[in-house]
Parts: structure tokens; sequence; C-alpha cells
């Protein structure tokens, strides 16, 4: 029998990219570029349209918003103000790109992202590289996928933040 609980160390890039415009600007420039995912497909799916809920993913961005929470009003219950909210932010169908050749990849995807305001009033994005998170596979296919999503993330953020 093999042992019930495992665990593996890994290394992990963490990125922060800051910007000169306002929280309330960087929000609604990556709010505008990065669409909602229209959940649809999950109903499809459960009703066993596969080729509907693929074609309804194709036809989305390549990257979109899987949800957001707000981060900071949940703050507001220890008495601080702050401004952040986090992100889900991928694509389905990379996602089955990735999970298709290793499962435990859906621990990953979608992306978090955060975005938040610090103390001074410094507005940054924070995420960690999916090339380091999806990388502990070792797995050549993941590995081509994560390398994508991380030129995809970096240039929606990076556009937002500019």
């Amino acid at each position: 029998m093999s042992e019930p609980m495992t665990s593996t160390r890994i290394t992990v890039e963490h990125v922060t990219l800051r910007s000169p415009k306002t929280f309330e600007a960087v929000r609604a420039a990556l709010e505008a570029s990065v669409p909602p995912l229209d959940h649809a497909y999950a109903g499809l799916l459960r009703d066993g349209k596969v080729d509907a809920a693929r074609d309804l993913l194709e036809r989305q961005a390549p990257l979109s918003i899987f949800g957001a929470r707000d981060h900071g009003g949940l703050l507001l219950t220890a008495g601080l103000t702050r401004k952040a909210v986090q992100y889900d932010i991928g694509n389905p169908l990379t996602a089955a790109r990735m999970t298709r050749h290793v499962l435990s990849a859906a621990l990953y995807a979608p992306i978090r992202v955060l975005l938040r305001e610090d103390e001074a009033g410094g507005v940054a994005f924070e995420y960690d590289r999916p090339a380091t998170t999806f990388g502990q596979f070792g797995n050549p296919e993941v590995d081509a996928v994560a390398i994508d999503l991380d030129a995809q993330l970096r240039a929606v953020l990076t556009a937002a933040a500019a």
C-alpha cells in the first residue's frame, strides 16, 4: 500500500507588475480587455452536448475572467480599507490541453491574479507564473501550454497596467 499523503517542494516565480495608473483605471482596462467567461458551456456539457460546448468555448476570447472576488471588501471585517480584487483568469480549452496530460494541473487552472493597491496608493498585479506552477509536473506538453499562457497573461496584464 502506498503512503496516504506525499509532499513535494516546488519553486514558484511570483510576479509583481506595478502600474502608474489608478486602481480603478487598471481594473477598468483589465475588465475591458479580458471578458467574463460565458459559463453556459458547463450546462451544455452536463446535457451531453460536447460539440456545442466546444464550439461555444472556441468562440470566446483567448483569456476570460472566470470570476472575481472583492478581497478589499473582505478586509473591512478586519477594520481595514483596501482596494484588492482577486481574479481567476484563463481558458477552459487551454486548461483541458494541460489536464488531458496531467489531471493534477487542474489545481492551477484558471490562474489566480490579484490587483491591489498598497497603503501608499501604489497599484500592482500579482500572480505566480504559470510556467513555474505547471512546470512542477515535468510534462513537456503541459510545459508548452504553460509557456504560451505565460505570454498571454503577461500581455494582457501589461497592457492593462500601462
